[in-house]
């Protein structure tokens, strides 16, 4: 309606000029130089006004378009000075103006409410050019997962990762993969998938990345508890009948003996039996009960210990054993004043049990050697035993924390899976490494409560 209007003002003046053109004209063929004079102002004053209508109207909405080009909506046009059809038009962009702002900060509203989810999520998510690798976006939980900063390009992960780099890019939509990061002296798993999605002629990746080590030992704790109280209950009720009835018999049996009544079978096989009956009950309910115990380890007392000292009262309970075997015992600590959080009698008795199996593991060797340090590393406190024994096979590797799995003859299989029990209510991981035939190394974790 406006641009009708508009034309139609237009075509008018240009019809009043070109009429004023052919008076003068035809003033100038009749030589009437006076009314031609006369008419020239008025003829310069609407050609003045045609072409600045028409370069005041073309500037605007060039403006308009230009602003619209950068995404910049922040000019308002002035009306009360317009009048007519430009003070409509000038109306009109003022309304598109608007318009456009209240969706711009509707989007930008969306996007921060799209950011804050994707950073406070646990995922790491990482979003890059599939053809040129350059980084659309990253969160925080991504750097947190990889030990990683900022980076422009996916192909910058060469140097650090070159494994971790062909994963991503090699990995296809739907796909799913368990990738092991290295994060300084810790091993993390991490559950990595991907999907393509197109933008604009763009071909964009979308990795997504979880570790999955916390459900895992979750899961295996609340499995490890559940199978101590099934062994626990199951045990209890069929062993000790059985060793009450075994003592009753052996006690109706003697006094038979003495009043010299007879028996059906040799009364001293019998009691050789139920001797042996009756010793092994009991060693049942010794293990029952054992395993009884350490389901009951469900609320450590923390407090802060130096490593020194831990390290102390361990060397002054092994010596004599290590003395015994001729085994050496180095002990490292780079800084004395090196402490935990920590429930002590329970690292202490993890400590126990992953020298006692270095002992074993050692005492083969012509010259066997046990090393126990202790280092900081990214804010937190490590503990580290190694040995210089047979090692652990690969294939046997990833069983030795399953409870009831042991390699030994009289191993009952709880050491290293209550070890990492302990630690996993310490809100920190064991972790080894072995190489066969050339010993193995244990790593205790501490979550994050360090002091100096």
């Amino acid at each position: 309606m406006i641009l009708n209007r508009k034309r139609i003002g237009l075509v008018a003046e240009i019809l009043l000029l070109l009429a004023l053109t052919a008076v003068i004209a035809w003033c100038c063929i009749r030589r009437e130089w006076w009314w031609a004079v006369a008419c020239f102002p008025f003829w310069i004053y609407m050609m003045a006004r045609i072409l600045q209508t028409a370069e005041k109207t073309d500037k605007i909405i060039l403006e308009f378009v230009e602003a619209v080009k950068y995404n910049d909506f922040s000019k308002n046009y002035n009306t009360a000075s317009s009048n007519g059809d430009m003070k409509k038009l000038l109306t009109g962009l003022n309304s598109i103006n608007d318009r456009f702002k209240a969706v711009n900060k509707e989007r930008k509203a969306e996007n921060i409410y799209l950011q804050t989810i994707l950073e406070l999520t646990g995922i790491g998510i990482l979003s890059f050019n599939n053809n040129t690798g350059d980084i659309n976006w990253m969160n925080e939980a991504f750097k947190k997962m990889t030990d990683i900063p900022y980076f422009k390009n996916v192909h910058a992960l060469e140097k650090r990762n070159s494994g971790f780099l062909e994963l991503l890019l090699e990995i296809e939509t739907g796909q799913a993969h368990v990738f092991t990061f290295k994060k300084g002296m810790l091993d993390e798993k991490l559950l990595i998938s991907a999907t393509l999605f197109t933008t604009d002629g763009k071909t964009d990746k979308l990795i997504s990345i979880q570790s999955i080590k916390g459900t895992l030992d979750e899961t295996e704790s609340v499995a490890w508890q559940k199978l101590l109280n099934v062994m626990t209950h199951e045990i209890m009720n069929s062993v000790a009948p059985i060793s009450s009835l075994a003592d009753t018999l052996k006690k109706q049996l003697e006094p038979k003996e003495q009043d010299g009544g007879s028996a059906l079978i040799d009364p001293e096989d019998l009691r050789l039996g139920l001797e042996t009956i009756k010793k092994r009950s009991e060693g049942l309910q010794r293990f029952a009960i054992t395993y009884r115990n350490l389901n009951k380890i469900t609320k450590p007392v923390f407090k802060k210990v130096l490593i020194s000292d831990i390290f102390e009262n361990l060397q002054n309970l092994m010596q004599p054993m290590l003395d015994q075997k001729n085994i050496q015992l180095d002990v490292i600590l780079k800084d004395p004043f090196l402490s935990v959080q920590a429930d002590t009698s329970l690292i202490e008795q993890v400590l126990i049990n992953l020298m006692t199996n270095a002992i074993e593991a050692v005492r083969m060797q012509a010259e066997p050697q046990i090393t126990l340090s202790a280092l900081h590393e990214a804010d937190r406190p490590y503990i580290r035993i190694a040995d210089n024994g047979v090692g652990i096979p690969n294939d046997i590797a990833d069983q030795i924390f399953i409870p009831f799995f042991s390699t030994r003859k009289n191993g009952n299989g709880i050491g290293l899976s209550l070890c990492k029990q302990i630690m996993l209510l310490h809100k920190g991981s064991i972790q080894m490494k072995s190489k066969e035939g050339e010993g193995t190394v244990f790593l205790l974790h501490f979550g994050g409560a360090v002091g100096n």
